[in-house]
């Protein structure tokens, strides 16, 4: 059996877990917990838990929207804080060129 290599960080993430660090105003607690459940959802393979499982699923999107919070508190960077609206709109450009036109 071959053992897991995991992929390279350069490639692309989830596309629906969005980059929140180095954004002028920072994060919300609202968009961390957002990208916490895209990342849960995301591993455990399922959008809605069954009841069984539901209270593990939502104790693992509050940790992880804990652990992310702190992580985001305390990076640090060089670079200038990026503009939401242009980030925005340079994604919907790219979205534009990859599917076309709406």
């Amino acid at each position: 059996m071959t053992p897991f290599v995991p992929r390279a960080y350069a490639d692309p993430m989830c596309r629906n877990i969005r980059q929140l660090h180095n954004f002028d105003p920072a994060a919300t607690s609202d968009e961390i917990r957002a990208a916490a459940l895209q990342y849960v959802r995301k591993v455990s393979g399922s959008t809605k838990p069954s009841q069984a499982n539901q209270a593990a699923f939502d104790d693992a999107v509050e940790e992880i929207a804990h652990i992310t919070a702190h992580l985001l508190e305390h990076l640090t960077t060089s670079a200038p804080p990026k503009n939401r609206e242009i980030e925005a709109a340079k994604a919907r450009a790219r979205s534009a060129q990859r599917y076309g036109a709406a």
